[in-house]
């Protein structure tokens, strides 16, 4: 065998299936994987299962070095490959460019170019662009080596292993005792993969953005489109649940419109739907579900919230296999969702680098909460529109777009939250109970009689979308 890939992982379930189904496609077939997985207590070794991946190491305590040594052990190639789970070969010719430089018997390892993503920090951006630049180097004397994306002969590492004490920088400290033994390092910058963060991690954020936009022009290159690459191989779910049986607006139940918004998606992969009644259970399948499942009666009762059902639905969804890296949830309460919206959101996640997106409206008239038996204002008072801080609302329910690991801790956010607005005022509008449906206001009776076709899509014409005088704040 050639060459025997080490993947180093750590609850990588963001990036493990992009990494595996990259480094699957290259042109040089002669390889295996071996998996080194620190405890990883997300879906990663679920993804790795999907893979034609024979070796998994268990590392426990972990070290960079050891769990190198770790996976070298079991390794039977020529060649041994470092790759993080986290990153991604850009191309399919990244391992053969890797390999070619072994022409030359003096050369004992080498590196590939490390690019950034749309969303890398800037001081991250900075510090890739800075380090791995577009000229090939052999180095003699200059140590610098990095195993995120390396190829090293098997032979020299059976003389000298990885020090498995270091608690960094453990290929740094090999590569200066290989130059010290005569050998040549080589950085390969046609042998690329994607990094969405850099080697040093910190410094000032308005000075570093400076440098990469100078940097970005003068290279003509400026990341926008790699997130596509992500996009592409990603799994993603739809998630849709529902309790009882769907009320309808005229003949159109309100899951199938629910249904069809997912459908509509280019990026959704399964639309899943999650009910505590037999009856819609059938009835989903029909609509176009690819994945009904009937969920425990307690997770119904009042006092018991969305999350858990998200969390119990996921759960389900991974016994069967679907193990997605994106989730989209979708509440059949919100029937007039726009086209695109769905896709424009998931675009704007991965592009952004976000843990979850939400769908909101800005607004500028006075907000109030009751404290303490008291009405209190939390806008910034009476301030020109213009001038006053967006306040958002957000729709949770109209579309949120999350990650799996945030529903499984019943977070279902995360921290790095991003909005996308929503200017159709429509779209927002939910229909909860038998009252929002036989509502007698006149926008109702134009949205049933006019802004539905029979497949459940939304129809406005120009001169109802600009009059809204009958259009009233809050649910209908």
């Amino acid at each position: 065998m050639k060459a025997s890939l080490i993947i180093r992982t750590k609850n990588e379930e963001r990036w493990i299936s992009s990494c595996l189904k990259s480094v699957f496609a290259q042109k040089h077939k002669d390889f295996e994987v071996i998996i080194v997985d620190n405890e990883s207590t997300d879906s990663t070794l679920a993804k790795v299962a999907q893979f034609p991946v024979e070796k998994i190491v268990q590392c426990q305590n972990y070290i960079p070095g050891k769990s190198l040594n770790l996976g070298i052990a079991k390794a039977e190639g020529e060649f041994i490959v470092c790759l993080s789970g986290h990153c991604i070969p850009v191309d399919e010719n990244w391992l053969g460019n890797l390999l070619i430089n072994f022409d030359d018997p003096e050369v004992a390892g080498v590196y590939g170019r490390q690019e950034p993503l749309s969303f890398t920090s800037p001081a991250d951006k900075r510090d890739l662009m800075l380090v791995f630049g577009p000229e090939r180097r052999v180095q003699k004397k200059d140590s610098f080596f990095h195993n995120a994306n390396s190829m090293i002969r098997k032979s020299v590492l059976d003389q000298f292993p990885f020090d498995d004490k270091v608690t960094n920088i453990e290929d740094r400290v090999w590569a200066q005792e290989i130059l010290n033994h005569g050998y040549k390092i080589v950085y390969e910058p046609s042998a690329s993969v994607y990094h969405y963060h850099g080697i040093h991690q910190d410094g000032n954020i308005q000075r570093c953005t400076n440098v990469v936009n100078i940097m970005e022009s003068l290279s003509g290159n400026t990341y926008e489109k790699n997130h596509m690459t992500m996009l592409e191989d990603m799994n993603i779910a739809a998630i849709i649940p529902i309790k009882g049986k769907s009320r309808k607006i005229g003949n159109v139940p309100l899951l199938q419109y629910a249904i069809n918004s997912a459908r509509k998606s280019k990026f959704i992969d399964s639309v899943v739907v999650s009910s505590d009644n037999n009856q819609t259970v059938e009835t989903a399948k029909k609509m176009g579900a690819d994945l009904v499942f009937l969920r425990d009666q307690e997770l119904s009762k009042d006092y018991v919230g969305l999350e858990k059902v998200y969390k119990y639905t996921l759960h389900q969804m991974e016994e069967t296999g679907i193990l997605p890296d994106i989730v989209v949830l979708l509440e059949v309460t919100y029937p007039f969702r726009d086209d695109g919206l769905i896709d424009n959101m998931i675009d704007r996640l991965v592009y952004k680098g976000l843990d979850t997106i939400l769908p909101a409206r800005v607004e500028s008239n006075a907000i109030w909460i009751e404290e303490d038996g008291e009405m209190k204002r939390i806008d910034e008072g009476f301030v020109p529109r213009q001038y006053k801080r967006p306040v958002y609302l957000s729709y949770k329910g109209l579309c949120c777009v999350t990650r799996p690991e945030f529903i499984r801790s019943e977070d279902v956010f995360g921290e790095n939250i991003g909005v996308f607005k929503v200017d159709n005022p429509y779209s927002c509008l939910e229909i909860r109970n038998e009252k929002d449906l036989d509502h007698p206001d006149v926008i109702l009776k134009k949205i049933r009689e006019n802004w539905i076709d029979k497949s459940g899509s939304l129809k406005l014409n120009p001169k109802m979308a600009a009059d809204r005088k009958g259009f009233i704040h809050g649910k209908i």
